[in-house]
């Protein structure tokens, strides 16, 4: 099975409550997150960028029972990007090239109280097991809508 997947949403979180910006493109910087994110800079954040797997947007939704036209979003969940056509959670321990960056998985992006109160009742039971992942930037490097993600071989690890 091939481990490649596509850049399908790319957001960032200018202020910790505030509003996602969606964008094209951002940049990945190595130790220092996305470029316009809130986010923690430093090598020791495990949460530099959190990922989420598009077709679980959907699986998500229909939990709640939202009709298409009030689907969840990558928005909704303040998540960085989002990735379909892999599985995300094959990514652990693993690093993985997104456009010219490469990020490292370092957990999993597990829901918070702060989503039942944005989104409703029975948001963060739906979102469980399917919030995606965190990563950090191991190599600075532009990432574009549309851009694919591949995984780097094992051997090429440091």
């Amino acid at each position: 099975m091939p481990q490649c997947g596509q850049v399908r949403w790319l957001g960032v979180r200018p202020e910790s409550r505030g509003e996602m910006l969606i964008l094209d493109a951002v940049e990945a910087r190595r130790e220092a997150g996305l470029t316009g994110d809130h986010a923690r800079p430093g090598p020791r954040n495990a949460r530099q960028v959190t990922l989420i797997q598009w077709e679980h947007l959907a699986v998500i939704s229909a939990l709640l029972g939202r009709e298409p036209e009030h689907a969840i979003t990558p928005e909704d969940l303040r998540r960085n990007i989002a990735i379909s056509g892999i599985n995300l959670f094959s990514l652990k321990g693993r690093r993985f090239r997104v456009g010219q960056a490469i990020l490292e998985t370092t957990g999993w992006c597990q829901p918070c109280a702060k989503l039942e109160h944005r989104l409703g009742l029975g948001t963060f039971q739906a979102v469980r097991g399917h919030g995606g992942i965190t990563a950090r930037v191991i190599h600075t490097g532009i990432i574009r809508l549309g851009d694919s993600l591949e995984v780097e071989p094992l051997e090429h690890l440091e």
